[in-house]
């Protein structure tokens, strides 16, 4: 099987990112990106965003997840701690996540650790959500091997006849991390593949130093 995808072509050339225009702080930055984007439509779910973290087994692995809430702080998802993502966390908290919104031509590349929210927003978090939701939190075990799609829908209708008309409260094993990054790459796409690039990098945790890369 072979396909040559040589001749894709595309000229980026909606906006431009320079140095004179932009916040000395990546976090204000990244709030107007994605602003701009949610009200330009042609993303689905701007807040999609790509993890890659480091396995027990030493490989790379990335894969989608959804921001839940942006600080100054920092990026908040949620998931199962006993996830493989969870577990090549607490193995390892370094993290990349990045976000790819194409009707922008724009990309982000954050680098930064990743660590557990407190108790209280997972619980908060978790009170959030549809009931389908929850109980599907509590029937996944997430990354494990199972025999049969049939398993989890087996669980699940017993789990909704358990707690009809109960509360599904949070699981332990169920709850957030918030990524505080160390560094935020802004990519803006340019015509002849002369695009922009932003790089914020933290100093000593207190001050953001701002670099142009050649793209």
């Amino acid at each position: 099987m072979q396909k040559d995808l040589g001749d894709y072509r595309k000229s980026y050339e909606k906006s431009a990112l320079l140095e004179g225009s932009i916040s000395d702080n990546p976090m204000e930055l990244f709030q107007k990106w994605f602003y701009e984007t949610e009200a330009a439509d042609g993303v689905d779910e701007p807040n999609a965003m790509t993890i890659s973290t480091i396995g027990l087994d030493g490989y790379p692995k990335s894969r989608v997840v959804l921001l839940k809430k942006f600080t100054y702080e920092g990026f908040i998802f949620y998931t199962n701690y006993n996830s493989e993502k969870g577990k090549a966390i607490a193995a390892n908290p370094n993290v990349c996540i990045s976000f790819f919104w194409p009707n922008m031509e724009r990309q982000i590349i954050i680098k930064g650790k990743a660590e557990k929210v407190a108790e209280n927003l997972s619980d908060g978090y978790f009170e959030s959500r549809p009931e389908g939701s929850k109980l599907g939190a509590l029937v996944s075990p997430q990354s494990s091997v199972i025999s049969s799609r049939e398993v989890l829908e087996n669980s699940l209708k017993k789990l909704e006849d358990e707690y009809e008309n109960k509360e599904v409260l949070r699981p332990d094993n169920w709850g957030g991390y918030i990524i505080k990054p160390q560094s935020m790459e802004f990519w803006q796409g340019r015509p002849n593949r002369l695009h922009d690039r932003i790089r914020y990098a933290l100093i000593d945790n207190l001050d953001w130093k701002m670099e142009r890369l050649a793209p």
